[in-house]
């Protein structure tokens, strides 16, 4: 299994202003975003908050930006850089966890034990930190349309075709495992190696589990393959 010890680098820039919080345990989810069963990118997706949907926030780790979740009957963790909150009509990401609102402090504990989640976890742990501007921002009428994210990147290029889609299923690579969460609209390092696609407009990789599909020039994710 290959590991490439960098991050995810998104498009979206957090908002400088730190305004006055309700106190709410509800957040919303600024595009599809993966629910998983342990707070990593290293631990498998166990549903789906779809963009723009409203999600139950339980608490969220001290050390980490992950946050257990209740969205419909699937309980897991999320990234709280993709959560965010209400706050006069703007999306502020739960990532910043300012001292106006009430978070749960939560920790966790591998159940599971695995020799892979300990071995994966200690590889995407050693990369913290080198995500740089992973946030929120904006109206919240744009998340609760659909997605921010999403938005954004679908309309940058066309969407790959469903030959593209076949070919990708056909042809599995092996996972990279980066620090961050994979979404439609994060950029991967040009460190990591992409794979020819017969649309040479994209190339395509593996990601935390998950076979992603990024625009050849800028290296964005425009289509994750679930």
């Amino acid at each position: 299994m290959k590991l490439v010890k960098t991050g995810l680098i998104t498009a979206l820039l957090f908002s400088t202003a730190i305004p006055v919080f309700a106190q709410s345990t509800d957040a919303i989810a600024a595009t599809d975003l993966n629910v998983r069963s342990g707070p990593g990118p290293q631990y498998s997706v166990v549903g789906l908050i779809p963009g723009g949907e409203v999600a139950m926030v339980q608490g969220c780790l001290d050390t980490a930006s992950w946050c257990q979740v209740t969205f419909g009957e699937t309980s897991g963790w999320a990234s709280s850089d993709y959560l965010a909150v209400n706050v006069e009509e703007q999306a502020i990401a739960l990532t910043t966890r300012p001292a106006e609102i009430t978070v749960n402090s939560v920790t966790y504990e591998d159940l599971e034990g695995t020799e892979d989640n300990q071995r994966e976890g200690l590889a995407v742990g050693a990369t913290l930190g080198v995500l740089a501007g992973v946030a929120v921002g904006g109206p919240i009428g744009g998340i609760v349309a659909g997605g921010i994210l999403g938005g954004a990147a679908g309309s940058a290029v066309a969407a790959p075709d469903e030959k593209t889609v076949t070919y990708i299923t056909s042809n599995p690579v092996e996972t990279v495992y980066l620090d961050g969460e994979v979404v439609v609209g994060a950029g991967v390092p040009s460190t990591v190696p992409t794979f020819e696609l017969p649309q040479a407009e994209y190339r395509y990789v593996n990601i935390n589990g998950q076979t992603v599909i990024v625009d050849a020039e800028t290296n964005a994710i425009v289509r994750v393959i679930r």
